[in-house]
C-alpha cells in the first residue's frame, strides 16, 4: 500500500521548566492563539491556566517523592488564526519508556509533544465522483508553518537531546529518545523520585 503523500505530523518532543514554558506562551500570546481542552465542551483556557496546568504536570514528575494521586495531564488543541489562515497545533503529554531489570519500567519519563499536520485535505471531484487528497501544509498554511518553525527554534535554543542510562540486565545502557530537555529541567528530573526509584542517570550534563 502506498504511503499517504503529505501524511503524518511535524512533531516537537520536549521537557522544559514551567518558567521556560512561560517564555513560549508569550510567543503564543503575541499571535493571540487560543488553547482549548479536547473535551466535548472544548473549554478554553487563558495563558495563566495553561501555565498552571503545566506546572501541576511538571511538579508531579520532578517531586522528590512519588504521589499516590491521579497523574496530571497536559492536553490542548491550539487554534492559530490570522486574516489569511486558520489552522492549529495539538499538544499533549507523553512518556519515554525505558528498561528496568529485563523488562519495561512501570513508569515513564515525561515529555510534551507539539504536533502539526503535514497535509491539508483538499476536496476534489472528477467523472468518478467526489474524492480528496492531502496537499503539503506548507503550500496552504505558510504562515502557520512558519510559526511552528519559530516555536521549534525557540525550544531548540534552550534544550539539548535527552540522554540517560537505565538499569539493564548486563550494564547501564544509554537511552537516546527523540526528546529534547532544557538544562534546568534536566537538573530537576535528575533529583526526582522517578530517577531515584529506577536508578537512572543523566548523561552529558
Amino acid at each position: 500500500m502506498d504511503k499517504l503523500k503529505n501524511g503524518g505530523f511535524y512533531k516537537l518532543k520536549f521537557f522544559i521548566t514551567p518558567e521556560e514554558l512561560k517564555g513560549l506562551l508569550q510567543i503564543f500570546e503575541q499571535r493571540q492563539v487560543q488553547f482549548r481542552h479536547t473535551n466535548a465542551a472544548r473549554t478554553e483556557h487563558d495563558y495563566s491556566q495553561v501555565y498552571e496546568a503545566y506546572q501541576t504536570f511538571y511538579q508531579y514528575y520532578v517531586a522528590g517523592e512519588q504521589r499516590n494521586d491521579v497523574r496530571p495531564f497536559f492536553i490542548y488543541s491550539i487554534s492559530v488564526a490570522s486574516d489569511q489562515e486558520s489552522s492549529g497545533f495539538f499538544v499533549r503529554n507523553e512518556g519515554v519508556s525505558f528498561p528496568y531489570h529485563a523488562q519495561w519500567a512501570e513508569d515513564e519519563l515525561p515529555y510534551i509533544m507539539l504536533s502539526f499536520p503535514k497535509g491539508v485535505q483538499v476536496n476534489l471531484e472528477d467523472e468518478k465522483g467526489k474524492y480528496y487528497i492531502y496537499e503539503d501544509i506548507r503550500d496552504h498554511m505558510p504562515l502557520t508553518y512558519a510559526f511552528f518553525d519559530e516555536i521549534r527554534d525557540s525550544i531548540q535554543r534552550i534544550t539539548k537531546p535527552l540522554r540517560f542510562s537505565a538499569q539493564d540486565t548486563d550494564a547501564m545502557k544509554v537511552q537516546k529518545p527523540s526528546v529534547r530537555i532544557s538544562h534546568d529541567a534536566m537538573h530537576d528530573l535528575s533529583q526526582s523520585w522517578i530517577f531515584s526509584k529506577y536508578g537512572l542517570v543523566i548523561q552529558g550534563k
